[in-house]
């Protein structure tokens, strides 16, 4: 865990405002908030928050500041970062179904194309920081867990390497991913801060920070970043019923980053290839890494329109891969 030092908390204050249209104030749920530093600042400011916290450490500071207040707290015991767990049968605390969350916090789901409904802040936990963000996604294009009540904006301190992951762009060797290319069609993605790791502290005996090692990538800051899903992102082929197959055909794109992606497309039996690219206005000759976002978005696109392509074994394929990596 980290706990952001007070002089963050009124940078933390500044970013979080705005950015949800013109509607309600949505809620803002804050993910294990620890001591309460950033819970108060937050309070301070009128904000209506949510804290879930799983540490019984913290919970009995958090409660008595809940019950000094009028209804603008409310703290929920829970793991924020264990959200809905795959498998049947209970679900056993600090484990948290994201449908009683929300119902603790009073939210019903509302359209996608509507104003986001809730605002969530944390940390990511640096040993879990990819899968949780994994999961997170499959939930996006999914429409699942907290995407199931709306175009819900994630604020997260990431590490700097994992930011420039998030944002890498086409020719960037050492970051450009899947992952990269699924968060940048899915969402609107802003970096509100960069602070020094050396304003945070970890519980580590020895008072040491626990800075995740890096080699390609840089990685001297934890980065607030906003992550808001875009309105129009179910409006062409793309639905939730169908989004695990676009996942799977960008993954498999870049399991072999420099392979032509005439040479995918040909293994997934794809009707005239050559004329499909032409009509994408690609290059016969790209690789996979070459591709923008939005290229693999119109890839798509003519995938699900072509009566060659071996859909069924794709989807069983895609199916498997979610499981996978959930």
């Amino acid at each position: 865990r980290f706990i952001a030092s007070p002089k963050l908390a009124c940078t933390v204050q500044r970013c979080l405002q705005g950015g949800a249209g013109r509607g309600p104030q949505p809620v803002l749920l804050e993910c294990a908030p620890g001591p309460g530093v950033l819970t108060r600042t937050l309070l301070n400011a009128g904000v209506r928050v949510v804290a879930v916290e799983s540490n019984p450490a913290f919970l009995p500071n958090l409660q008595s500041l809940e019950n000094s207040l009028d209804g603008q707290l409310k703290v929920i015991s829970g793991d924020f970062f264990r959200l809905d767990p795959l498998g049947s049968g209970t679900v056993k605390p600090p484990a948290v179904c994201s449908e009683k969350l929300f119902d603790a916090m009073g939210v019903s789901g509302v359209p996608w194309r509507a104003d986001v409904p809730v605002k969530i802040f944390g940390i990511l936990p640096q040993n879990k920081e990819r899968t949780t963000l994994w999961r997170l996604l499959f939930a996006l294009y999914e429409c699942s867990s907290i995407y199931r009540y709306g175009r819900i904006e994630l604020n997260f301190f990431l590490s700097e390497k994992e930011y420039k992951v998030l944002t890498a762009k086409p020719g960037e060797v050492s970051a450009y991913q899947a992952f990269s290319v699924l968060w940048q069609v899915g969402c609107e993605i802003q970096l509100l801060h960069m602070e020094p790791w050396s304003s945070f502290v970890t519980n580590l005996k020895n008072g040491e920070l626990a800075v995740p090692k890096s080699v390609r990538l840089p990685n001297n800051h934890l980065c607030l970043v906003r992550l808001t899903p875009r309105q129009n992102l179910f409006t062409g082929s793309l639905e939730p019923t169908n989004a695990s197959t676009f996942i799977y055909m960008v993954k498999q794109c870049f399991a072999k980053p420099k392979s032509r992606l005439t040479d995918r497309l040909n293994s997934w039996s794809l009707d005239d290839t050559d004329k499909v690219l032409s009509a994408l206005a690609i290059q016969k000759k790209a690789e996979a890494r070459h591709l923008r976002p939005e290229d693999y978005m119109r890839v798509f696109e003519a995938l699900q329109s072509s009566n060659l392509f071996t859909e069924i074994c794709f989807h069983d394929e895609a199916l498997e891969s979610a499981r996978n990596i959930n």
